[in-house]
This record gives C-alpha cells, structure tokens and sequence, in this order.
C-alpha cells in the first residue's frame, strides 16, 4: 500500500504529502540478512519502488538484495519467489523489475528467462501462463510482456521498472522517470 500511495502522489505531483525519511527508514531496517526486504519479491519490488520514487535507494543494500533476487533463477531460466517454488512468470516482472531499480539485472541470464517467457505463451491466444502450458490469463500476460520488455525485447514497448507503465505515457503525463532508476 505504501508503494501504490507514493506511487499515485509521485504522478499526481504531491510526492511532498509523504514522509519519504521515515518510511525508507522503516522499509529498510527490514531488510534481512539474507538479503531480502520482506521476504517475497512482490513485496521487495513495492520497497525498491517506494525506494526509487523517494530517492532513497541508497539505503538499501543492492549488492546484497541483488544477489537474494538473483537466487531465484531456477535451471529452466524462469523465477520464483522464494527457494523450493516453481517458477513462475510473474516474477520475471517482480524480481526483474526490483533488479533493474537497483541497478542489478545484468546478473540474471536474460536468454535463459526470454526462453521461459516466451514458452509460458499460448501460440492462438498470445497469452501468458504462469507455466508452459498451463491457463493464460492477464495478469500473468502483463507480467510476462513487461518481463520481455526489461529484457530489452525490441517488439515490446519501454516499460517503466518502477511503475510498470509504457515509458512514452510517463513522459506524456510529464513524470522525468530518468531520476528514478
């Protein structure tokens, strides 16, 4: 709730309504010595979110958190969310995105997860799946496009790491997402 908050107040132009010390604070004390911030990378992403929005990055330990977000990558090239899980397509949004904030995504095999992705999607539909050949739906297409996207896939437009938005509409809106990451 705290990311989703900043978040809107950051394109609305009312950042100032926050006390971005203290929560960044607050986000960061959490943050385990396993390297992970809350244990779960949806909830690591909201916290390098909030994070980057307040400019308050450099609170958290990136090396660290990277190298937690990074053990996720499982030999079939996709990602999970926490050890012993399958993977899953959504976490190529949740844990790529946390990683491309931080300034970590080169450590992840990008072809190995693209190859994941794209096998999570259903060939009549265009879909994805959290799994090849499981069900499609839109959340895990979402996550699966905007993953394709941080990968540097040129069929995909820029998306933003912070609030999973198209570039070219941030920039319309008049959001300078270059301070963010």
């Amino acid at each position: 709730m705290i990311y989703c908050c900043t978040g809107f107040l950051s394109i609305t132009g009312q950042l100032q309504q926050v006390n971005a010390d203290l929560l960044g604070w607050w986000l960061c004390e959490r943050q385990l010595p396993s390297g992970g911030l809350n244990g779960r990378p949806e909830k690591i992403y909201c916290c390098t979110g909030f994070l980057s929005i307040t400019g308050q990055l450099q609170q958290v330990n990136a090396d660290l958190l990277g190298w937690w977000l990074c053990e996720r990558q499982l030999p079939s090239g996709g990602l999970n969310g926490r050890p012993e899980k399958l993977p899953d397509v959504c976490y190529s949004w949740w844990v790529l995105a946390a990683l491309k904030i931080i300034g970590r995504i080169h450590w992840i095999d990008k072809a190995k997860l693209r190859t994941f992705i794209l096998a999570c999607q259903d060939e009549e539909t265009g879909g994805f799946a959290d799994r090849p050949g499981d069900m499609v739906d839109p959340f895990h297409t979402l996550f699966g496009v905007a993953g394709l996207s941080l990968l540097g896939d040129e069929q995909v437009k820029v998306v933003n790491p912070v609030f999973c938005m198209p570039e070219e509409v941030l920039q319309r809106i008049g959001l300078h997402t270059d301070l963010l990451t």
